[in-house]
């Protein structure tokens, strides 16, 4: 069983709160937009952490961190990317292998809107966390938290952290 975090788009952003939700998980998934290194930084010395870089990321994080991240967490096969879309939306250079190699867990940042749905069609679930960060448009920073258990995913829980100021 494993306890993630699972945050996108903090935009150079990382603050005590933030740093409460790390400490309390198993494992961090950051789904691009990162910012500054600090961020991934400073969770990487306190826990495990799988990332992916987002559109405003520079070279460094770029070497860093891949476009695309799929792997399995215990029975759970993962894809995390920054700019991946939604059901029946998908970013139109992952559609092939959406359609012909699904992941059960699909996650991706870029649009700052937390959005949990489960696409039929593709029969996986995906997820956009929201903005962890300060930068954009959203008001309420937001971060999702859930279990990997065996094959299941369970107990997700929306973190609303505050409003920007």
């Amino acid at each position: 069983m494993k306890k993630i975090l699972l945050l996108s788009d903090t935009h150079s952003h990382i603050d005590d709160t933030i740093l409460k939700y790390v400490n309390q998980a198993d494992e961090v998934w950051h789904a691009g937009d990162i910012g500054d290194l600090i961020v991934t930084d400073t969770i990487k010395k306190l826990k495990p952490l799988r990332a992916v870089y987002g559109n405003i990321d520079d070279t460094q994080a770029r070497l860093e961190f891949p476009l695309h991240n799929r792997f399995f967490c215990e029975g759970v096969d993962v894809w995390i990317t920054h700019i991946g879309g939604y059901p029946g939306k998908y970013n139109p250079a992952l559609k092939t292998e959406m359609a012909s190699n699904p992941p059960k867990l699909f996650i991706c940042g870029h649009s700052h809107i937390l959005k949990v749905i489960f696409d039929k069609k593709n029969n996986l679930l995906h997820m956009n966390p929201g903005a962890a960060g300060k930068s954009g448009f959203h008001q309420v920073r937001t971060m999702l938290r859930f279990v990997i258990d065996g094959d299941a995913i369970k107990n997700l829980e929306i973190i609303e952290i505050d409003k920007k100021v």
